[in-house]
């Protein structure tokens, strides 16, 4: 697991090509699979692989651009009336997605939709709604881009790892 940890990396340029169902389906079972709270599971989630849907929701906001380029985005959203931390919940199963694209050899990319604006009018959480026909009872955390990688970055070093943030038995006692 630390290997995959070290060396997992946000990418956000894809190469055009396809993800096969069977690995598509590994990806939803990991999302399937994430813990949640009281085990509610009040995530939901849709796949895109519709070049033409991908593309508008490359437009929720300004830094998701790339998502037109991957070869899926899966939407995590969850039904609040189910669980009171459906934000955890989201975000468990969003980095569940990560971290199996990056076992599987894939690329992928958090776009954060919660709390965010499409524009001045309208959130990205109401853009995404629109765009993919979501209830208004849903809530939209994210979308995971996913595909190829089309650019490597070097993993993740001991050095780059910040043991100054961790304290042993009381806050401010050095680990």
């Amino acid at each position: 697991m630390l290997d995959i940890l070290y060396k997992r990396r946000s990418i956000r340029k894809y190469k055009a090509a396809k993800l096969d169902p069977a690995t598509v389906r590994q990806l939803l079972q990991a999302a399937l699979l994430s813990p949640s709270s009281k085990g509610f599971q009040s995530w939901q989630f849709v796949v895109v692989e519709d070049p033409e849907i991908l593309e508008q929701l490359a437009l929720a906001k300004k830094t998701a651009g790339f998502l037109k380029g991957a070869a899926l985005g899966i939407v995590v959203l969850a039904d609040p009336e189910t669980s009171d931390v459906w934000v955890e919940d989201t975000a468990i199963a969003s980095t569940m997605l990560h971290l199996t694209a990056a076992a599987l050899g894939l690329g992928s990319c958090w776009i954060q939709i919660r709390k965010r604006q499409h524009t001045e009018t309208e959130s990205c959480e109401e853009y995404v709604r629109r765009i993919l026909g979501i209830p208004e009872n849903l809530k939209v955390l994210s979308i995971i881009s996913i595909g190829y990688p089309d650019q490597s970055k070097p993993p993740y070093s001991e050095s780059d790892l910040k043991f100054d943030k961790v304290s042993l038995n009381k806050y401010g006692s050095k680990f």
